[in-house]
């Protein structure tokens, strides 16, 4: 009858025979001293499964659901590492576009919130009301340089959104007006209810900063630095 006492050393395949490196021969990736990476893109993903599939203990060799498993993973990192480009090139396209689209405004005349505003060559003054709800009654005031109300208008019942409003630059005697720039204030309410109101004026745009990074800001006259998004029109 056979010994078979020992047989833990005997049954153990040879690896070394069959060119497969066992896991006590093989040694730890080597990283760089210098190197900087420190996560793995697909390329790193593919090695380290061609790596497995080459070292598997051929008697237990990876089951295919496990398989399955890593090639879902490696298609995913693959489809998110190219995502990830396509996004990053989109964002430099709008980054260009949002600039050109700043520098569109330079000598336009933009409405914007705001609430100095400056008259026509003739003293006439337009502007707007930008309401979050409907309003029974809207009220406009103006005040002149000095501080004093020489205007109120009265828009009365107004859908939420944007009123437009328009003043010939007279008081209320019918006197023109002439020391501006003005002061424009809203008043909104439904009923005995007060509503969130914002005045828009009319401003015409002076310069653009175009910071490294960032959004771009239009500086207008009276009001400051505006972003592009805050445009509600411009002529």
């Amino acid at each position: 009858m056979a010994d078979i006492t020992n047989t833990t050393s005997s049954t153990q395949p040879n690896y070394a025979a069959m060119g497969i490196a066992t896991t006590a021969s093989q040694t730890a990736p080597k990283v760089s001293s210098t190197g900087t990476k420190t996560t793995l893109d697909q390329s790193d993903f593919l090695a380290l499964m061609t790596a497995q599939l080459k070292n598997q203990d051929p008697f237990n060799p990876v089951d295919n659901t496990q398989m399955v498993a890593q090639m879902a993973q490696f298609s995913s990192v693959a489809g998110i590492s190219q995502m990830n480009s396509t996004l990053s090139g989109i964002a430099t396209k709008l980054g260009g576009s949002s600039a050109a689209d700043a520098m569109s405004y330079v000598g336009k005349t933009v409405l914007v919130p705001g609430t100095t505003a400056y008259p026509r060559s003739d003293g006439s003054l337009d502007g707007a009301v930008e309401l979050d709800k409907d309003a029974t009654q809207v009220t406009v005031s103006i005040a002149d340089a000095n501080g004093g109300t020489v205007r109120q208008l009265q828009l009365g019942a107004t859908k939420a959104g944007s009123a437009e409003w328009s003043w010939d630059g007279k008081d209320e005697d019918g006197n023109a007006v002439t020391n501006g720039p003005f002061t424009v204030s809203v008043a909104a309410a439904n009923a005995n209810t007060d509503i969130s109101s914002r005045s828009l004026v009319w401003a015409p745009v002076q310069s653009v900063s175009l910071p490294s990074s960032g959004t771009p800001t239009l500086k207008v006259v009276g009001v400051g630095n505006v972003k592009p998004a805050d445009v509600r029109s411009a002529t």
